[in-house]
């Protein structure tokens, strides 16, 4: 593994320029990055004090900077000493700019603003945390999504990660033999999505899952014959209600996500609820 520093310098939250690198980093093999995250970078001291962090621990440098002066100060730093220096909206900023026609406002964080997008944000995370695993069940119609599948079929972080971008989420857990809220069954409103998985991954993640809480893996719990019959049931649940289904056996949950929500959108278009909402928040 080739070991490296990567400072990563933002005046927002860093969010930006940290999925950016990351996106980059996955494209090399074999590296093991030290990251040096530098957020909310405002004033000429705390340039100073990252300026010298990377004397120290030289490496390249990735940058969402608005401000000239810290931008400069930066820069001719990394020129000094042979490091890449890069802004990772630079580019973007300036070509948008171009063909607009018009001047970018440098305002560090505007992204981040308290505006109704970031309230209705909020609003879904509130929803979707009060709605985890089957929760207050009996309001589900407040929902934009809800989603259905047997335990470890990453429910949860999908539905956090939903609420980020701003969708009300629940999720109800499929447990073989166990009924089912009857408001699922007749939602108007909200999308319903079915999720699987192959018996072979779900034995695996199961058996990590017992493992960490120091649980013996002798329980139907983890049993093949068990989880197929679950799976199997699932499936039979998600055909009768004709609700789409996703197969997150090799799929991360950004990938789920992002499918859902391109269900979404045509569930909105079906729905006649008029255009789909910004998913880039």
């Amino acid at each position: 593994m080739k070991k490296f520093n990567l400072h990563l310098v933002s005046d927002s939250t860093g969010e930006t320029v940290s999925s950016v690198a990351r996106a980059a980093l996955v494209q090399f093999d074999d590296l093991e990055p030290e990251e040096f995250n530098w957020t909310l970078v405002r004033t000429k001291m705390q340039m100073e004090r990252i300026i010298a962090a990377i004397v120290a621990n030289p490496g390249p440098v990735l940058y969402t900077l608005v401000d000239n002066g810290l931008r400069d100060m930066l820069k001719l730093e990394c020129v000094k000493r042979n490091l890449p220096c890069i802004s990772v909206l630079g580019t973007v900023l300036s070509e948008l700019s171009t063909y607009l026609g018009t001047e970018t406002h440098a305002s560090p964080g505007k992204q981040h603003e308290l505006n109704d997008e970031y309230f209705l944000r909020v609003e879904a995370i509130n929803y979707t945390l009060a709605h985890d695993d089957g929760q207050m069940h009996w309001d589900l119609e407040e929902a934009d999504i809800v989603l259905v599948g047997v335990s470890r079929t990453s429910k949860s972080p999908t539905c956090v990660y939903l609420a980020y971008k701003g969708y009300k989420t629940a999720n109800i857990p499929f447990v073989h033999g166990v009924m089912l809220p009857p408001s699922l069954e007749t939602l108007k409103k909200p999308l319903v999505v079915g999720l699987t998985i192959s018996p072979e991954r779900l034995q695996q993640i199961r058996r990590t899952r017992l493992q960490s809480l120091n649980q013996q893996n002798d329980t139907n719990y983890v049993d093949m014959e068990y989880m197929q019959a679950e799976i199997a049931e699932s499936r039979k649940l998600y055909n009768k209600h004709r609700w789409p289904v996703i197969d997150v056996t090799k799929r991360s949950v950004e990938e789920t996500a992002a499918t859902i929500m391109q269900y979404f959108k045509k569930h909105q278009e079906k729905m006649g609820a008029g255009p789909a909402r910004n998913d880039n928040a």
